[in-house]
């Protein structure tokens, strides 16, 4: 009969030695949860994933030496990895490039201790979490996580002016309408109006669903709002 381990293996990545060693010292008070390695930059993670198959990832992508691009690359390499990241960034835009990158549960790094632990439980159990201000801010964005597959990569075609893609572009970018329209030199009303436009030909009524069309299209690149300013709305 073949031996089998009930240990769920992790891999921690971060930039900081000072957050590793804080999750691996967490991770030793947590039962049935062995880490079996660290990385300090996106392609260390990439190569630990495939030299250990690590059941679960805590990773911080917006740490210096990754991107939401390393999130994509675990998941080629090993589907059946599961991804909890841990940042500083709770922005709408960096949740739903986020999750459509394959990231499973996601925390932010001022948690307390109690919901880490928790978070790490339940992903490496193939759960899903969210700490308490996670689930705000995508109730704040009106954002579907059971969702995120729903709009189709222009299967049929779907035809923007140029203005509309101007103002899709500026909206992706993180910019109100106000600053939309200051931009462009509108009014408010006509950017609201092209806004309201631009969701009736998507056929989606938020503003993250207008992101992923414009990250998906390639209107703007995936990391270009990452770094935003938390707490920017339409």
């Amino acid at each position: 009969m073949p031996f089998t381990s009930d240990i769920t293996t992790l891999a921690i990545a971060d930039s900081s030695a000072l957050f590793r060693l804080g999750v691996r010292n967490m991770v030793k008070q947590v039962d049935g949860i062995e880490v079996i390695g660290e990385a300090s930059s996106g392609d260390d993670l990439v190569g630990l994933v495939r030299s250990f198959a690590p059941d679960v990832v805590v990773l911080d992508f917006l740490s210096e030496g990754f991107d939401i691009d390393v999130v994509r690359r675990v998941k080629v390499e090993r589907p059946t990895t599961r991804v909890l990241a841990i940042t500083h960034q709770q922005s709408g835009h960096t949740l739903v490039n986020a999750l459509r990158a394959g990231v499973d549960s996601y925390i932010k790094k001022d948690c307390d201790l109690g919901e880490v632990e928790d978070a790490i439980r339940e992903t490496a159990q193939g759960g899903t979490f969210f700490c308490g201000k996670i689930l705000d801010r995508i109730r704040q964005e009106s954002i579907d996580v059971e969702d995120l597959e729903a709009l189709p990569l222009t299967c049929d075609p779907i035809h923007l002016s140029a203005r509309e893609t101007e103002v899709l572009q500026l909206i992706a970018e993180g910019m109100t309408n106000t600053q939309v329209a200051d931009k462009l030199f509108l009014s408010a009303h006509t950017v609201t109006t092209h806004r309201k436009n631009i969701l009736s030909k998507l056929g989606v009524n938020n503003t993250a669903a207008m992101v992923m069309y414009a990250v998906k299209t390639g209107l703007v690149s995936p990391n270009k709002f990452l770094f935003q300013k938390e707490g920017v709305s339409s």
